[in-house]
């Protein structure tokens, strides 16, 4: 049977009242002194997490700022644009140092925290008003297909709640819902919710897309937060709720920047994917419509001489014939070919392949009318 592990209590400070003092001592007031100065350290050392936490944040929001300056500037080309994305890539770099040295300090006030000993103040704190933050042990690294299989399996699971979370909007809902729902919070529901934006901007739902972006949002930043604690993101969501919403000026601008920098990255995803459908259904209609030859009517009747356009567009047999009987005789040969190649005429089955006749024996015998060249 195995003992029990007293030791984790010889990391507490005893009481105020049980040292001895000199009977001359007025011992309640130096009990009060003592109090009031570990009371004064707690403060303190509160106060400096508040900071810490300031200006991590603070940094954060000059970075979200300037790497949305980079992509606007990325789209430019004037040489004066290329300058400032220069001087903004050099911040950017800047700031990249600084916010590492912020969440430093922060990690290492959180040890130190994990140092304190407890005292009276602390031990007699109630338990049950707040959640449960339980460390997050150390986790091997993940391959992306496995990835990709704990995406799908959640997915499968829990779809319908998590777009029932993404149409929430306020904070009161997200976080009831998520207190019913903890298993929801999650990098597979953040996932998931930036591909439902993308869906939905995509079929040009832009207000929906905007709503779901929000909830988007808010668990990238529960994620965030659990990752600068280092706990689990089920124990600290009610942590971002209750900051969210004490009006905290700094953190609602930080939130609101991510929000539409997000937007804008999903706008700019939906572009690319509906510009790459355009041209893979482009491919598509233009394999469709190749002549027997491998050769496209709409770049061949392109390629023909005004003459020979309008004759395919009037569809005039005789107006063709006497186009190519003015053509030099090579150069008419040429285009017969591409016609024929591409399907913009169809030749007599009587003629063969049609490929060493010359133009002219061509346009006697043919007796049907050639295809329209323009293609829909």
């Amino acid at each position: 049977m195995s003992k029990i592990d007293y030791s984790v209590w010889d990391h507490i400070e005893v009481s105020d009242d049980e040292d001895d003092t000199h009977p001359n001592i007025d011992t309640p007031s130096l009990f009060r002194w003592r109090h009031q100065a570990r009371v004064d350290r707690m403060e303190e050392f509160q106060q400096k997490t508040q900071d810490l936490n300031k200006g991590l944040a603070e940094c954060r929001r000059k970075m979200s700022e300037v790497q949305k300056k980079i992509q606007e500037l990325s789209v430019s080309a004037t040489d004066e644009s290329k300058a400032d994305l220069s001087k903004v890539q050099a911040e950017e770099k800047k700031l990249k140092k600084e916010q590492r040295d912020w969440e430093r300090k922060v990690e290492d006030h959180a040890r130190e925290e994990k140092k304190m000993p407890w005292n009276v103040d602390t031990l007699s704190k109630e338990g049950f008003s707040k959640s449960v933050v339980n460390v997050k042990p150390e986790a091997s690294e993940e391959s992306e297909e496995d990835k990709e299989k704990k995406h799908k399996t959640f997915v499968e699971k829990y779809e319908k709640q998590i777009k029932h979370f993404g149409m929430l909007r306020r904070w009161d809902d997200s976080q009831k819902y998520l207190s019913d729902n903890p298993h929801l919070v999650c990098e597979e529901t953040a996932n998931y919710l930036v591909i439902m934006c993308i869906d939905l901007e995509v079929e040009e739902k832009h207000a929906l897309m905007e709503q779901v972006a929000h909830q988007t949002i808010v668990m990238q930043f529960i994620l965030e937060l659990a990752k600068s604690l280092k706990v689990d993101p089920r124990g600290c969501f009610r942590q971002f709720f209750a900051k969210i919403k004490t009006s905290d000026q700094q953190y609602q601008d930080a939130f609101n920047d991510e929000l539409e920098s997000f937007k804008e990255r999903v706008r700019g995803r939906a572009k690319i994917r509906i510009e790459k459908a355009m041209k893979e259904y482009e491919e598509e209609e233009r394999q469709k419509r190749l002549g027997p030859g491998g050769l496209d009517p709409v770049d061949v009747y392109e390629s023909l001489p005004q003459e020979m356009q309008k004759c395919f567009d009037d569809k005039d047999i005789q107006m063709l014939q006497d186009v190519i009987s003015k053509m030099d005789p090579t150069e008419a040969k040429v285009h017969m070919k591409r016609c024929i190649e591409s399907g913009l005429w169809v030749p007599n089955s009587k003629l063969g392949d049609g490929d060493d006749k010359d133009e002219e024996a061509v346009y006697e015998d043919v007796k049907e009318e050639p295809e329209d060249a323009k293609q829909d």
